[in-house]
């Protein structure tokens, strides 16, 4: 029987104790698996059926308006906020360094929006799809026309104030799971950089500062220089709603 609620965290330690208070602040990364951020759990809103189990087959076929965008999380709809400027100048001066490093490589890195089906099925019986804001995938048979086909090597998410601790609970939870091997949340406000590394089953984060270089775990020599990533923190860009 599926929960009334979008999700359920499990009901031990830490996690239990960072999503199922009303949260009252922020709690840095370091202190918690996953960043509590916000104010509420996560709802679905938007303008799909709430009670419905969605599969792939059905999230192709969504007649969205222009703008619209959801995620689809074991068989439900999540609607996705537009980005703001900050977080889209962060999202290009990452991507630029990725993509220069990878020049001429195997593997790939793709900027959202980009479907990623982390558990592919042939069929389309598949239950979730997510648009994380940099994808990198080293095998080739797992990018296919519509988007990526099974867990990505790396993902990168960057948050924004909507953000909430369920729902950062529920991406942890879930890309873990997926067997993505290396996870990184970019925080904005606090300018800082939380590395997972579920390669090596690692549940606790590697943080950097924004004076920070940060090596990316899945390769033997890239390195992110974080400064300029976070160079326009002080512009005010971070504090303002889409």
């Amino acid at each position: 029987m599926r929960s009334s609620l979008p999700y359920s965290p499990p009901p031990v330690g830490l996690h239990a104790a960072a999503v199922y208070i009303k949260i009252i602040k922020k709690i840095p990364l370091d202190q918690f698996p996953i960043l509590v951020y916000g104010d509420y759990m996560a709802h679905t809103v938007g303008a799909l059926a709430l009670d419905k189990y969605y599969t792939y087959a059905d999230y192709k076929e969504w007649d969205l308006a222009e703008g619209e965008r959801y995620e689809l999380i074991y068989g439900e709809a999540y609607a996705m906020s537009a980005p703001n400027t900050y977080h889209q100048l962060i999202l290009a001066e990452l991507f630029k360094q990725i993509a220069v490093y990878l020049t001429g490589k195997p593997c790939k890195a793709i900027p959202a929006p980009f479907d990623v089906r982390l558990f592919y099925a042939e069929d389309d019986s598949d239950d979730t799809v997510v648009q994380p804001d940099i994808t990198i995938i080293c095998d080739r048979k797992k990018i296919g026309a519509e988007g990526g086909r099974g867990a990505p090597d790396f993902i990168a998410e960057i948050l924004s104030p909507s953000n909430t601790a369920i729902e950062m609970q529920r991406k942890f939870e879930l890309y873990r799971k997926a067997g993505v091997r290396e996870y990184w949340v970019i925080d904005p406000e606090h300018k800082t950089l939380h590395i997972y590394d579920f390669k090596n089953d690692a549940i606790f984060p590697r943080t950097y500062n924004a004076a920070g270089v940060a090596k990316v775990g899945i390769f033997p020599d890239l390195e992110i220089t974080l400064e300029p990533v976070f160079a326009e923190a002080s512009s005010g860009d971070s504090e303002s709603e889409d």
